[in-house]
């Protein structure tokens, strides 16, 4: 029984990350790329690091949207079928 819940929460917490990656993926690259222009311009305003990293983790979240949705349901009818064996 202990086995099953352990294992269930390393999948969860494996599915958290192959969910969370692509959108922290695209937002460290933005990011490094702002600094980099803001540092050859030395333009230090807070708005100019925000937006376009809200615009593209928007983007990538539009755009990975079906499979993050898949892997979801995949994970949800996996742990409804093991709730059977739970119950005994």
């Amino acid at each position: 029984m202990e086995s099953k819940v352990i294992t269930i929460a390393i999948e969860m917490m494996k599915l958290a990350m192959y969910l969370s990656f692509p959108v922290l993926l695209v937002s460290m690259i933005v990011g490094l790329m702002i600094s980099i222009f803001q540092a050859t311009t030395q333009i230090n305003e807070m708005t100019l690091s925000f937006v376009p990293k809200l615009i593209a983790v928007a983007g990538v979240m539009i755009f990975t949207a079906p499979w993050m949705m898949n892997m979801i349901i995949d994970f949800t009818k996996h742990i409804m079928q093991m709730i059977p064996s739970f119950i005994q």
